[in-house]
């Protein structure tokens, strides 16, 4: 079967230095038994994954040609090779245990994967992932950054990140105009928040789609009348992780006082 061609409307780009695909998944550590690769492409991860017959392997591709090519590459897999949409699958539907995600993101929805990632948390143990390595460095960025957002306070409420290496844009076909970097994300031992976990999400969002703004400001449609605190006066990329939990939780107090 020929090779399958790369669409720039998926942000495919394929990895094609084995090296780099040898040091991706020898950083994926023996925390689950279940793995599960988003976007395997041509398979050159999903290859060396079952090789080493450590893990049991699923793969995800919203690409049929993909699929089609691993079917023939991989007919014994055949039914772990799934077509689908990582975005709208039901990941508690395959899953009953936790389980780690590997793979080489597009980087068009890398964002959303990890939004994807968050909401099933106590099912996913550890990612190991290459994305842009500016997404890299603003995951990984700690609060005081510039670069710290909404996804670097998401992911670390609930995972320690690891920015373990950089990628040149060489080893890939075709080459994208930007480097790109391998993190890995390891649950952390935090199984709730001592806070509303709806409201937290609220306040990080409504902070940093203002972030030029101290919260006093960002924050008027959440806060109850008459709350006050010193991080009000702070820009939320000025709070920790801890911070927005503590923020949370007094403001939750407060509104249960009214």
């Amino acid at each position: 079967m020929s090779i399958v061609k790369a669409k720039k409307s998926l942000g495919q780009h394929f990895l094609k230095d084995q090296n780099i695909a040898h040091k991706i998944i020898d950083s994926l550590l023996p925390v689950t038994a279940e793995v599960l690769e988003i976007g395997p492409g041509m398979g050159v991860l999903t290859r060396h994954l079952l090789e080493q017959g450590i893990f049991a392997v699923k793969a995800i591709d919203i690409d049929q040609e993909s699929i089609a090519y691993l079917h023939n590459e991989f007919p014994s897999y055949h039914d772990r090779i799934i077509f689908g949409d990582f975005l709208k699958t039901d990941l508690s539907a395959w899953y009953s245990a936790p389980f780690s995600v590997i793979g080489n993101l597009p980087y068009n929805i890398s964002s959303q994967i990890f939004f994807r990632i968050i909401e099933n948390h106590q099912l996913v143990r550890q990612v190991v992932c290459m994305i842009q390595k500016e997404v890299a460095e603003r995951i990984t960025a700690t609060h005081g950054n510039k670069t710290y957002g909404i996804l670097s306070v998401f992911l670390q409420t609930f995972y320690n990140i690891e920015y373990l290496f950089t990628v040149s844009e060489k080893v890939f076909d075709p080459p994208p105009k930007v480097k790109s970097a391998v993190i890995r994300l390891t649950r952390n031992a935090r199984e709730h928040l001592e806070c509303d976990e709806n409201l937290f999400f609220r306040i990080v969002k409504a902070g940093f789609n203002q972030r030029r703004k101290t919260l006093r400001n960002s924050l008027r449609q959440i806060l109850p009348p008459g709350f006050t605190s010193d991080e009000l006066s702070l820009r939320p990329e000025q709070l920790s992780v801890e911070d927005f939990i503590r923020l949370t939780s007094e403001i939750g107090a407060f509104q249960q006082k009214i």
